[in-house]
């Protein structure tokens, strides 16, 4: 019997302060935080979940991205323009998707999609 595959949960740099990236990702992004122990903590929203990790590697953080599909990138993308990250601007593409990207202070690239609009 194969395995299947259920879902993932992306580790994330959170820069040097566990503290920091916490109150950025709930009180700016709106997630929750699931668990804590020591240097790394569990966040969700909705569907979406990640583990923050401690790390002051910032090429590490500078070179991790990951895409997340929305339901409403428009209302999404206003949310998150009043954040203290760094928000690209949002965009039709090519290749049929409505997105926008946002560099979180530990310096990983968020990028939000919806398809189809």
């Amino acid at each position: 019997m194969r395995a299947s595959l259920r879902s993932i949960n992306a580790m994330i740099p959170a820069g040097s302060s566990l503290d920091e990236a916490l109150r950025f990702y709930t009180e700016e992004m709106g997630f929750s935080v699931v668990w804590q122990v020591g240097n790394m903590a569990g966040i969700e929203r909705e569907e979406v979940g990640f583990n923050l990790v401690v790390n002051t590697n910032r090429q590490w953080a500078e070179n991790a991205s990951f895409s997340i599909a929305v339901s409403d990138v428009d209302a999404l993308y206003a949310e998150y323009g009043r954040t203290s990250a760094r928000v690209g601007p949002l965009e039709e593409k090519p290749w049929g998707r409505r997105e926008f990207h946002m560099i979180v202070p530990s310096g990983v690239c968020l990028q939000f999609y919806q398809a189809g609009t």
